[in-house]
């Protein structure tokens, strides 16, 4: 998730060993990456869920130190867009770590306590030019924020991957569900009053199906402006056009040959995404792998397989212009040299 610029591998033991009030005067400069995060952090107002525990004395020492012990989230079991592969695929058991009452409870006053910190320095310094000291007294809670945002996500995943679940008999793609079930998830995190008693599994579900009910009306309006239905009274059969059918299989045929031959010069990864994406040299009766199942062969995300996949092809197009578009006899004359 978000990258963090003072980091600590626990939010709560971060806080324990460093109090703003301990910061050093002679606090150093800020590095120009940090600046820029500090100019984006005092953009704009800081949204926190206020309590009354943050105005106490102590307040700090009763929500950190005081606080029961967190478990650390585990999260990996979570490989969504990877069991919804194969519809026969049976999906492994979730082994999810589950906060009891009072572990959520502090855990959400810390994460708003931080923000809360963040929002009273703001207003305090106002417009006026910061020191070091006062700069990274804003990173220091910003960044815990953000730690503990991600923390709560990271024991919440399930509940997005159950919503998707209820709904993928729908026609919404699998992993556009996740990602709008996540982005619900962390604004269900910014809002939810943890003080008002309830659990927040129960408020993020209600969260999470609305965002899918609002996809999906997006989805089916753009459907309706848009359709993509194929009409035979508009296509044409000609001499023209089965020129240029002809032409464009002698351009597949072609492409074949470069990615059989490696003419393009494709790395080891490259070939192997192009061959299973397109299905190079397989019979007729296997069908492409999606992004999706590719990833997972290969071990790499969806878009880090697309990025690949699109500079393999950006190699062997330029390969097929200069060796074949470019003149009839060069694609004859390199088969000779070969």
């Amino acid at each position: 998730m978000n990258q963090q610029l003072i980091t600590a591998h626990n939010p709560l033991d971060q806080i324990r060993r460093r109090r703003v009030t301990d910061a050093r005067p002679d606090a150093p400069g800020l590095t120009p990456v940090q600046q820029a995060q500090l100019q984006r952090v005092l953009a704009a107002p800081m949204d926190y869920v206020d309590d009354p525990a943050f105005t106490k004395r102590n307040a700090e020492k009763l929500l950190f130190d005081q606080a029961p012990e967190l478990p650390e989230p585990n999260t990996s079991w979570y490989h969504p867009v990877m069991e919804d592969l194969s519809s026969n695929r049976s999906s492994s058991k979730v082994v999810n770590v589950v906060l009891k009452a009072d572990q959520e409870r502090a855990l959400f006053l810390q994460f708003n306590y931080a923000r809360y910190r963040v929002a009273k320095l703001q207003k305090r310094l106002g417009q006026r030019t910061l020191t070091p000291e006062q700069a990274h007294h804003v990173l220091h809670w910003y960044n815990a924020s953000e730690q503990y945002r991600d923390k709560i996500a990271q024991f919440n995943l399930a509940l997005v991957l159950a919503m998707a679940k209820r709904v993928r008999s729908s026609d919404l793609d699998f992993a556009d569900l996740i990602s709008e079930g996540n982005m619900a998830l962390l604004r269900a995190i910014d809002k939810f009053n943890v003080s008002r008693g309830f659990k927040f599994s129960t408020y993020a579900c209600r969260a999470i199906l609305k965002a899918f009910s609002r996809i999906g009306v997006k989805q089916t309006r753009y459907r309706n402006l848009f359709p993509t239905d194929f009409d035979p009274a508009l296509e044409k059969s000609d001499h023209q056009r089965t020129q240029y059918d002809d032409h464009e299989q002698s351009c597949a045929d072609e492409v074949r040959r470069i990615v059989r031959t490696n003419a393009a010069e494709l790395t080891d990864v490259e070939q192997q995404i192009i061959h299973h994406r397109f299905a190079i040299d397989r019979n007729e009766e296997t069908a492409p792998l999606t992004l999706e199942q590719v990833g997972k062969l290969v071990g790499l995300t969806k878009e880090r397989v697309r990025q690949i996949q699109n500079k393999a092809l950006a190699k062997i197009r330029t390969t097929l212009e200069e060796s074949y578009l470019d003149g009839p006899h060069a694609a004859a004359a390199q088969t000779e040299e070969e």
